[in-house]
């Protein structure tokens, strides 16, 4: 029994130092987006997230590298794939995971469509202990004026988010903020779950030139967790640079 609690507990360690989603694929904040890479596109991610407190339940900073490049030639349906590396405070045994998403732009086959999207990411190697390997799927869709809405859901696995809380539901909005400047962005994000990943996020982002943008923002876990909390708020930032 002693044994099977310290194990449970080293399992709970490892999640939480990686529950922050560092790099991964094309996204809003926290959570993916529908956009998605063009043949030849590639894109570094160093992204950093520190907590506010450091209290003992407060969780692991996490600091990570990620790269993403588009797989396909056409314009309006586009795959992407990826792989990141991240680290923590408190160490992680396996730092590698990956990432693949299928996606379609707005007004892809007819004017009104909405843009949709298809993926996975966190998912871990054969010998990973406690992978993520979260499947997501989102439907998104630009109004005048508001900006872009988008909706899903996802599903991840039991052994790493909890049981019967390993899903729910992923909601964002984006705007490019053009009537200050076309280089600044706004967004916030939401991934429901009393899981190790269930959190809202707002910030914005400054494209300093079509190759280098910086984003920071904030990241709050849902209250009631009841497995692997995803500890206190924390501060991101995200810097991108897209390669000639």
């Amino acid at each position: 029994m002693k044994l099977g609690r310290i194990l449970t507990a080293a399992s709970a360690v490892v999640a939480l130092a990686s529950s922050l989603a560092v790099a991964g694929p094309t996204g809003q904040i926290n959570i993916p987006s529908t956009d998605a890479k063009a043949l030849q596109e590639v894109t570094i991610s160093i992204n950093n997230y520190a907590r506010f407190s450091s209290a003992a339940d407060a969780g692991a900073n996490s600091y990570g590298i990620g790269v993403v490049t588009g797989l396909l030639p056409f314009e309006k349906l586009k795959l992407e794939v990826g792989a990141d590396y991240t680290t923590s405070g408190v160490g992680s045994v396996y730092p590698f995971s990956f990432n693949a998403k299928l996606a379609t732009a707005e007004d892809a086959l007819f004017t009104g469509l909405p843009a949709f999207a298809v993926g996975a990411y966190n998912l871990g190697t054969i010998s990973a202990a406690y992978p993520q390997n979260i499947v997501y799927g989102l439907v998104a869709k630009t109004l005048p004026v508001v900006g872009r809405i988008s909706a899903g859901g996802y599903n991840g696995a039991e052994r790493s988010l909890g049981k019967k809380v390993n899903n729910g539901v992923l909601a964002s909005w984006d705007r490019t903020i053009s009537e200050v400047s076309d280089k600044l962005w706004l967004g916030v994000d939401y991934m429901s779950g009393r899981n190790a990943d269930g959190e809202v996020s707002f910030g914005g982002s400054w494209s300093f030139t079509k190759q280098v943008t910086l984003l920071a923002g904030i990241t709050v876990p849902n209250p009631g967790q009841s497995t692997l909390p995803g500890g206190k708020p924390s501060f991101t930032t995200q810097l991108s640079v897209n390669l000639p």
